[in-house]
């Protein structure tokens, strides 16, 4: 998913104004750390879509905008919410600190499970792992002991869901369509949780992956 640019001119609009958060990145073109970067700023922007922005801003083309945040190192990172930075970091980083800078400010949906706090239910058998993703991608990878039950079966396995030892999570790859479906199931009575910023979440925290030989 490509990341927008912001000017100085639209600085204003797109960050300061913004009624979710936004992680600014200031980079340059030259700089090889922020080429580093961009892998992992690119799969946190598909992870934390609709709950926050990522917005990138050239710091050779923004200099006042550089100086009054003081930006000397690249990349730098801040976290403008309401406005306002509220956190900063300079440097390359991991998705794994990218999510540890935003999280803090991201709500939470109902039923919304953290990556780290679902494996340490799984280990304790208070929670049971539905990966919803297709056949091929479950092949591929997927956390330790999970059950694959395809997202266009589960509304016909619902009674699978309760006999699994323990409360069941979905999750798929970003955890965008889990939370669609068990938003849906909601609205039928049936109450499931979802693993928040699904698969990717899970292996940016570099948890267990179970991989099918």
């Amino acid at each position: 998913m490509p990341i927008p640019f912001v000017t100085e001119k639209d600085f204003e609009r797109d960050v300061i104004r913004s009624t979710i958060p936004v992680l600014v990145e200031f980079y340059a073109k030259s700089s090889a750390s922020c080429q580093r970067l961009d892998p992992e700023i690119e799969a946190f922007a598909i992870e934390i879509e609709g709950k926050a922005k990522v917005v990138k801003v050239n710091s050779d083309a923004a200099p006042r905008l550089a100086d009054m945040l003081r930006v000397q190192n690249l990349p730098t990172l801040f976290v403008f919410v309401d406005g306002r930075p509220t956190k900063a970091q300079a440097g390359a980083t991991t998705r794994q600190e990218l999510r540890a800078m935003l999280e803090p400010f991201l709500p939470r949906a109902e039923g919304a499970v953290k990556a780290a706090e679902l494996a340490a239910l799984l280990k304790e058998g208070q929670m049971a792992a539905i990966d919803i993703r297709e056949a091929r991608a479950f092949g591929r990878a997927h956390i330790p002991g999970a059950k694959h039950i395809p997202e266009e079966e589960i509304e016909t396995r619902l009674a699978e869901l309760h006999m699994l030892g323990g409360e069941p999570v979905l999750y798929c790859r970003t955890g965008l369509q889990s939370k669609e479906l068990a938003d849906k199931l909601a609205t039928q009575g049936v109450m499931v949780n979802f693993l928040d910023g699904g698969f990717l979440a899970w292996e940016s925290d570099q948890l267990p992956v179970e991989r099918p030989d």
